[in-house]
């Protein structure tokens, strides 16, 4: 059963809470954390600071659903389309990221927090790279909840991976071609330890997936809100979970 610690939770929030069976909460959700860049610019900022302000997000999501008990959360961080954004944008962007993990690291830690990097690590700075494999590392055998950052991620890019490893391995001898399931796949993917998403949550209003968790949220629900990721708090994360729970998974089969 999970754990539930309800205490950081304002009156309001607890009433929404009160709404949801907290045995039947999602144990994944995946997050598209959209509109960054337009909200600073609606206040007439230059757009890094969208990005900048979108970290207090990360901590209220983080916080409410390690509080709620949530084992897996999927951050939509930096795709590997998003190399074609301005330069400064970009190393501003890698900065940013390579600061709040250095910072963020023994606090995660002593919540007993594992994060991970989702996505190829050719490419990034090497500065970068080093911080990633260091928080890794030092999380690496936390039992809390798991946090995986997806930077330069893309979904097609995980399943061509996922299909060269086959291939590799069939020329080894180690898998027929003829017998591959779905399973196979699966387990080629960059984290075959974590279950799909049953929720994904996009900011923004957009309504697409942007090359995200092709293959993993086959049959995920969906849940897109006008607001943009720098607005996000515990209260948009309820609402979520309350639609996510009134609807029907059939999985492609009917209910009764």
């Amino acid at each position: 059963m999970p754990d539930f610690d309800l205490t950081r939770f304002t009156d309001d929030e607890r009433a929404q809470i009160a709404l949801l069976d907290l045995e039947r909460l999602p144990q994944h959700i995946a997050v598209i954390m959209d509109g960054n860049g337009r909200w600073a610019t609606r206040q007439g900022l230059p757009r890094v600071f969208g990005h900048h302000a979108g970290v207090e997000s990360v901590r209220a999501m983080f916080n409410a659903c390690d509080d709620l008990g949530i084992r897996y959360i999927t951050l939509y961080s930096f795709s590997t389309e998003n190399w074609s954004r301005p330069e400064d944008e970009i190393n501003a962007l890698m900065e940013l990221i390579d600061m709040q993990m250095r910072s963020e690291a023994e606090h995660l830690h002593r919540k007993n927090a594992r994060i991970r990097q989702l996505g190829r690590v050719e490419g990034l700075p090497a500065k970068l790279v080093e911080t990633l494999r260091y928080i890794e590392e030092l999380t690496s055998q936390n039992t809390g909840i798991t946090i995986q950052f997806a930077i330069n991620y893309s979904g097609r890019a995980e399943l061509l991976d996922a299909a060269k490893k086959m291939t590799r391995a069939a020329v080894r001898g180690e898998l027929d071609p003829e017998t591959i399931t779905e399973d196979d796949v699966a387990a080629a993917l960059y984290r075959p330890d974590v279950p799909d998403p049953e929720l994904v949550i996009r900011t923004a209003g957009e309504m697409r997936v942007s090359n995200y968790l092709l293959w993993q949220i086959a049959y995920s629900e969906f849940w897109v809100t006008p607001i943009f990721w720098p607005e996000f708090r515990a209260p948009h994360l309820l609402e979520a979970l309350l639609n996510y729970q009134q609807r029907k998974r059939k999985f492609g089969g009917i209910t009764a």
